[in-house]
């Protein structure tokens, strides 16, 4: 077959799957450029809800609701497009998490209770190769494991206080019930516990011991990233130990020669 009519070859399904595959997965620039995209639609829409009690009353309000419902609905089919089963794209946990996003975003009025899971988009961020080439980049590799803690103790911060907000502190006016909110969920997760404003009830109670719970592990969690010793991700070809110090020379559970690229050379 000549060179000519090579070029003429349609594109079939499976190099289409394969192309798209890569723009989410992949490390490449325009893979990078893809993901960067994405990344920026997620942090929009976390925006809309944060600031959707003051949009609500606005035109415009259903018309950018039903937009992110349709962006993530054409997300949710990609994904499924190029997942190489049906049951490996029902087992991602996002998939479920875009799915009820999606629910609240198409049912506003029933289901705005639910609105605060919109906040979980922000995991998406971390999920792709996106945060590991951009520090790799800065040569900032050490910092992935502390930003991700960080993104998890942020979208936790995010998430409560949109529940907080919806179940306890909805008819206040203003800005005034969301920093309600957000102020008892940091008081809450820090423990610090002024006492000024109290969720009344048993579920209210209820709630507080699950923030507090919660909150602390993700705060501990977030003070060993920061403290321990770096270690890359590089898994040993004899044992699998996935996680080593920048310097090992031999795995330590099995004492293989290991051949640790240097990302900062």
């Amino acid at each position: 077959m000549t060179t000519l009519q090579a070029k003429h070859i349609p594109m079939t399904k499976t190099s289409f799957r394969q192309r798209v595959r890569t723009y989410y997965a992949g490390e490449s620039s325009g893979a990078v450029r893809f993901q960067a995209v994405l990344a920026a639609v997620d942090i929009a829409i976390v925006a809309f809800f944060v600031f959707g009690p003051y949009l609500r009353t606005g035109p415009s309000y259903l018309i950018l609701d039903y937009m992110i419902a349709l962006w993530i609905a054409a997300e949710l089919a990609a994904q499924l497009a190029i997942a190489r089963r049906p049951r490996d794209w029902l087992m991602r946990p996002m998939t479920w998490v875009d799915l009820a996003i999606l629910a609240t975003l198409l049912f506003p009025d029933l289901l705005f209770n639910f609105a605060f899971l919109r906040a979980m988009r922000i995991w998406a961020i971390c999920q792709s190769p996106l945060l590991k080439v951009v520090l790799r980049r800065m040569h900032q590799t050490q910092l992935e494991d502390v930003i991700r803690a960080l993104v998890n103790v942020l979208v936790f911060l995010f998430m409560t206080t949109g529940f907080v907000y919806t179940f306890f502190f909805y008819g206040q006016e203003g800005t005034a019930g969301f920093v309600d909110a957000l102020y008892f969920t940091v008081a809450t997760v820090t423990t610090t516990g002024f006492g000024d404003i109290t969720l009344p009830g048993t579920f209210g109670k209820l709630t507080s011991i699950v923030t507090m719970i919660v909150g602390i592990s993700l705060f501990v969690r977030l003070a060993q990233a920061v403290v321990r010793p770096y270690k890359v991700t590089f898994p040993c070809p004899e044992c699998g130990l996935n996680r080593h110090d920048t310097d090992a020379v031999h795995c330590k559970a099995c004492g293989h020669v290991l051949n640790i690229p240097d990302e900062g050379a």
